[in-house]
């Protein structure tokens, strides 16, 4: 079997395997209350990426434990208060710094060391508590929903028409097996996934304007890519970790979210 063919045959299981998680994930999120299962769930994902992003950058262990941990308490408190999000970044942000000055006795390093730290918690944390913000909205399950099911569409439209119809290389220093028709794959793999959460949700949403926000989905979702695939070319590192098996870390499988949970909510907020 070519490298190609078993490229192709890990991706296929990857996207069964998260075709049978999806129906799973609209459950947990349907059925149960907010408080604690959602909020329990973005920290466990906040603590895990962020433990993923620190060990890429070599950050040592104990700088990068009190790093998960702020990150995890300061996703809490900005979910649960985001009127404070000032006062809780310059909480996180200054205790990150005085550990770092009283856990080394040298300056030397310390931006080595808190680059990563401070990068994470804007990308991970702050990022990942938009979707808090989004489920708080009207409708904001079904939102939440239309998210999910938008990247997972976009991820598997990008995979398979850039390798059955890509020629042309959309950005090769950062990611190369990435084409421009595997972005329209994601552009209309992301619109095809908001027609479906729409339609069987019975949105108040017109099918243009769920298609127009999926195809927005679709695009962050592969800007999102992009942006872990800079960080990881920048690392040496192929995944970010092998939290789920076959997958890669648990930052691989939501690089697109981080992106596109923001940009969703401030569709819905705003527009």
């Amino acid at each position: 079997m070519t490298q190609n063919k078993k490229n192709t045959s890990s991706a296929v299981k990857r996207h069964v395997i998260a075709a049978l998680f999806l129906p799973l994930f609209i459950s947990y999120i349907y059925y149960l209350p907010p408080l604690p299962y959602f909020m329990g769930l973005l920290i466990i994902v906040c603590m895990t990426g962020l433990w993923e992003f620190y060990a890429m950058y070599k950050v040592s262990v104990k700088l990068s434990v009190p790093g998960v941990l702020v990150g995890g308490l300061l996703l809490y408190l900005l979910c649960r208060y985001p009127s404070y999000f000032s006062e809780g970044m310059f909480i996180g942000l200054f205790v990150l710094m005085l550990i770092r000055l009283f856990a080394e006795r040298s300056p030397s390093g310390c931006m080595t060391e808190m680059g990563p730290l401070s990068a994470g918690l804007l990308y991970v944390a702050i990022f990942l508590s938009f979707q808090w913000l989004l489920r708080a909205e009207p409708m904001g399950k079904e939102y939440i929903f239309i998210l999910y099911t938008s990247v997972w569409l976009a991820d598997g439209g990008a995979f398979y028409i850039g390798t059955y119809l890509g020629k042309n290389k959309l950005y090769p220093s950062i990611s190369p097996n990435k084409t421009w028709e595997g972005a329209y794959g994601s552009l209309l793999g992301g619109a095809l996934g908001a027609v479906i959460i729409r339609t069987i949700f019975n949105m108040p949403l017109s099918l243009t304007a769920a298609a127009a926000i999926g195809a927005v989905m679709g695009v962050t979702a592969l800007l999102g890519d992009l942006v872990e695939s800079m960080f990881k070319r920048d690392a040496g590192v192929k995944d970010s970790g092998v939290f789920i098996p076959g997958h890669g870390g648990m930052l691989d499988k939501l690089d697109g979210m981080l992106v596109a949970g923001p940009v969703l909510y401030l569709i819905v907020r705003y527009f």
